[in-house]
């Protein structure tokens, strides 16, 4: 699918995205900032005061009126951590008024209802309801407590505190349970006006907005308190870096029955790079997909492990491996999880499977393509580095990878930190 993609650079960053092939018009607002431990909780917990009520709209049934008067529009929000950066999206999905009988301005009351959401929240006195506050605080202290109970996501976690412990990516998307009650309704409107004032803003339109101005309707309605320049926070994913001379390996122990043995790895290519399309086959290949050696070996042919993948954080340059093992097995997992990718570097590997490799890649990216969400998603990625890569463009890149390009990118990934999360019963040496 070929999508017309204008750019307008305002207070703003303006991106449309006019297509045909969805029956939704999608509205999204992204607010990119770097990683701050200091303030992190805070913008943590920043989505979930905005997103049901505003200054004039002020309880959740007057919020929900609204939207079920925009045909059950649904406003969902969001948090990400993207390499060094946190991303807030405020994401707004109605029926395109094209498609309807009704003779209603649908898209301008819509981006109203957005505007009035991000630059016009439900504030008195300078601060948030304090009590709206406290149950939001509950709410996200159960989110971050969830992740201590999901042991391949704690696992991750712990693997990412260690690996870079120096850097920023080791912030916590979610925050810090600790940070909660030092926070008031008074100190989130401070940090509420600090995103206003310092973020850079970018709104997506994606759907079938030909006829439509909407530059104009943006201009009209979205209230950016910043009027005299956008921001632009660059790219960072290669800024203090400090590249061990040897792995490390961190062993913790808890009461859990099966272990998890996280790896991870730097790849020195992220997705602003040239070499990134031949990284994504490479790691398809390493343990992306069910046919990758790292399946295949470690968990069919040996039964090594219940689970045995590996993924690619593109924003940073890591590689992670992740699998679920039994303790007494992590010497032999670990050792031929090393060994699949000794054998990418010695170039072991098929014409056919680099071949079903990028089939299952281009899918992917059809996949995601399928889902307006997935669309923003996918230019997002490039936009916030500062590049552009049409879908076509990037199928194009994964088609001419060679088996040459493969085993370059298994070469130049080193091995930073090995995690092991065990039983305490275990009896394991680092």
């Amino acid at each position: 699918m070929a999508h017309e993609l204008l750019t307008k650079q305002n207070p703003y960053h303006l991106e449309m995205i006019q297509t045909k092939k969805y029956k939704t018009n999608n509205i999204v607002i992204k607010l990119k900032e770097p990683l701050n431990k200091e303030t992190i909780t805070k913008r943590a917990l920043l989505p979930s005061l905005l997103r049901n009520s505003t200054k004039t709209l002020h309880t959740r049934q007057a919020f929900a009126r609204e939207l079920d008067e925009l045909y059950g529009a649904v406003l969902r929000t969001d948090t990400a951590k993207k390499g060094d950066h946190h991303i807030i999206s405020l994401r707004l999905e109605l029926p395109n008024e094209k498609y309807l009988s009704a003779d209603e301005q649908l898209l301008e009351r819509a981006i109203k209802l957005l505007s009035d959401t991000l630059y016009d929240a439900n504030v008195t006195n300078n601060s948030f309801d304090e009590a709206i506050v406290q149950r939001e605080k509950e709410t996200l202290k159960n989110r971050i407590t969830s992740v201590q109970d999901d042991k391949m996501a704690f696992a991750n976690q712990r693997l990412i505190d260690e690996m870079c412990s120096e850097e920023l990516f080791s912030v916590h998307t979610l925050g810090y349970a600790e940070d909660l009650r030092a926070i008031s309704g008074k100190k989130m409107f401070d940090y509420y006006k600090h995103v206003l004032e310092t973020n850079e803003i970018t709104i997506y339109f994606v759907g079938d907005f030909d006829g439509i101005d909407l530059e104009r309707l943006v201009g009209d309605n979205v209230r950016a308190k910043k009027a005299s320049e956008h921001i632009r926070y660059e790219s960072s994913a290669r800024e203090n870096v400090s590249l061990r001379k040897e792995a490390q390996t961190i062993i913790e122990t808890e009461p859990i029955h099966q272990a998890k043995l996280h790896l991870g790895y730097r790849t020195g290519v992220t997705i602003a790079d040239e070499h990134y399309a031949s990284l994504q086959v490479f790691n398809g290949l390493f343990g992306g997909f069910p046919h990758s050696k790292l399946f295949m070996n470690v968990r069919e042919k040996h039964s090594l492990a219940y689970y045995a993948a590996s993924r690619i954080e593109g924003h940073k340059g890591l590689m992670i491996v992740m699998s679920g093992i039994a303790s007494e097995d992590y010497e032999q997992a670990r050792q031929i999880i090393e060994q699949q990718l000794e054998e990418l570097r010695a170039g072991e590997i098929t014409e056919q499977l680099i071949a079903e490799t990028k089939q299952l890649l281009v899918h992917s990216v059809k996949n995601t393509l399928d889902n307006p969400q997935g669309a923003i998603e996918f230019d997002y990625q490039y936009r916030m580095n500062n590049k552009s890569c049409s879908p076509e463009q990037y199928i194009e890149q994964i088609n001419q990878v060679t088996k040459n390009d493969i085993i370059a990118r298994a070469q130049e990934v080193t091995l930073d930190t090995v995690y092991l999360l065990t039983s305490e019963s275990s009896d394991v040496d680092e």
